[in-house]
C-alpha cells in the first residue's frame, strides 16, 4: 500500500483525496487521529502482553479478548498510516491491491458473538463452563471466525477486482471503504452491490440476532435468581462486553445508515464517521476491560509496574 505521486489517469493506482472540503484542516485533523491510533496500539499490545505473561489470565474470556485485540490492531494499521501520509505529505496514491487489502481488513470479525456466547455459558451454565469452553475450544472458535471472515469477505473483494474502473480513479475518502470504491466502477455492479448488501444484512443481522439471543437467555437466568446481590454480580460480568458491543455496533450502524439514507449530509461527515468508527472502539476496548474487570486491571498493573492497580 505504498504511496505514490501519480496522475489520476495511472491505471494501476487509485487516488485517495482525504476529506473533501476540509483539506486545509488536514494537519489539525491528523492530531486526534494520531493520538487515538497510538493509544489504541499501546492499549491492545499491553493487553496481549499481560495475558501472554500471566498464566492466571489464560482463560476463555481473556483469550477471546486477545482475539479482539488482534483485530483492533490490524484494522486501523492497514488504514491509519496511509491516512497520515495523505494528511502530512499529500501522498494520495494507493495501488489497486492495496485498496482491496484495506477493504478486506475493514470488516468486523465474529469475535463479539463468541464473547456473548462465553458470557451466556458463564452465567447460565457456570458448573459446566470449563467443560464447554476450554482453551482448546476457544482456539477452534477463533479459527472458525477467521474462516468465516475469509469466506464471506474475499468474494466481495474479488468481485470488485474484476470491475472496470473509471479513468480518473479518484476516491473522495481517506480509505478504500467498500461503498466509495464501488462508486468508481464503470461496469455493471449489480452482482457485487447485491452481494455487499446481502453480506451487510447477514453479518449485522446474524451476529446481532445471536448476541440478542445470548443476552435474552442471560437476562431470563438472572431474573430467576432471588438475591439482588447475585443479580448485580451476574450482570456485572457482562458489563464490559456490553460496552464493547456498543462501541462497535452503534457507530458502525449509524455510519452505514448515513450512507444509505443520508444523501443530504455533507460528504466529510460520512468520512469522519467512518474514520472514528475505525479508531474509537479499538482505543476504548482495553480501557473498558481495565476499568470493569478487577482481575485484569490487577494483572496489567503487576506486569507493567510490578504492582496491582484495582479499578475504583
Amino acid at each position: 500500500m505504498a504511496a505514490f505521486n501519480v496522475t489520476p489517469s495511472d491505471p494501476s493506482i487509485f487516488i485517495l483525496t482525504g476529506i473533501p472540503g476540509l483539506e486545509a484542516a488536514h494537519i489539525w485533523i491528523s492530531i486526534p487521529f494520531t493520538t487515538f491510533y497510538i493509544i489504541s496500539l499501546m492499549g491492545n499490545f499491553m493487553l496481549l502482553f499481560a495475558v501472554g505473561r500471566e498464566r492466571t489470565l489464560h482463560k476463555p474470556m481473556y483469550l477471546l479478548l486477545c482475539m479482539l485485540a488482534l483485530t483492533d490492531i490490524t484494522s486501523p494499521t492497514v488504514v491509519v498510516p496511509k491516512e497520515l501520509c495523505i494528511f502530512w505529505f499529500n501522498l494520495k496514491g494507493i495501488t489497486v491491491a492495496g485498496c482491496l487489502t484495506q477493504m478486506f481488513f475493514l470488516n468486523t470479525s465474529a469475535t463479539l458473538v463468541t464473547m456473548a456466547f462465553d458470557r451466556y455459558v458463564a452465567i447460565c451454565n457456570p458448573l459446566r463452563y470449563a467443560t464447554i469452553l476450554s482453551n482448546a475450544r476457544i482456539a477452534k472458535l477463533g479459527i472458525v471466525c477467521l474462516i468465516r471472515s475469509v469466506l464471506f469477505i474475499l468474494p466481495l473483494t474479488l468481485l470488485l477486482s474484476q470491475q472496470p474502473f473509471c479513468a480518473n480513479r479518484i476516491i473522495p475518502h481517506t480509505q478504500c471503504e467498500y461503498i466509495a470504491v464501488e462508486k468508481m466502477a464503470c461496469g455493471d455492479i449489480t452482482v457485487p452491490r447485491t452481494y455487499g448488501l446481502v453480506l451487510l444484512c447477514v453479518i449485522f443481522g446474524f451476529d446481532l440476532t445471536l448476541i440478542a439471543l445470548s443476552y435474552g437467555l442471560i437476562i431470563r437466568a438472572v431474573l430467576r435468581i432471588s438475591s439482588k446481590k447475585s443479580h448485580h454480580k451476574a450482570l456485572n460480568t457482562c458489563t464490559a462486553h456490553i460496552c464493547v458491543m456498543l462501541t462497535y455496533y452503534t457507530p458502525g450502524l449509524f455510519s452505514n445508515l448515513t450512507h444509505l439514507f443520508g444523501q443530504g449530509i455533507a460528504p466529510y461527515v460520512h468520512i469522519i464517521l467512518a474514520d472514528l468508527y475505525l479508531l474509537i472502539p479499538p482505543m476504548l476496548n482495553p480501557i473498558i476491560y481495565g476499568v470493569k474487570t478487577k482481575e485484569f486491571s490487577e494483572k496489567v498493573g503487576k506486569c507493567m509496574w510490578g504492582e496491582s492497580i484495582s479499578p475504583r
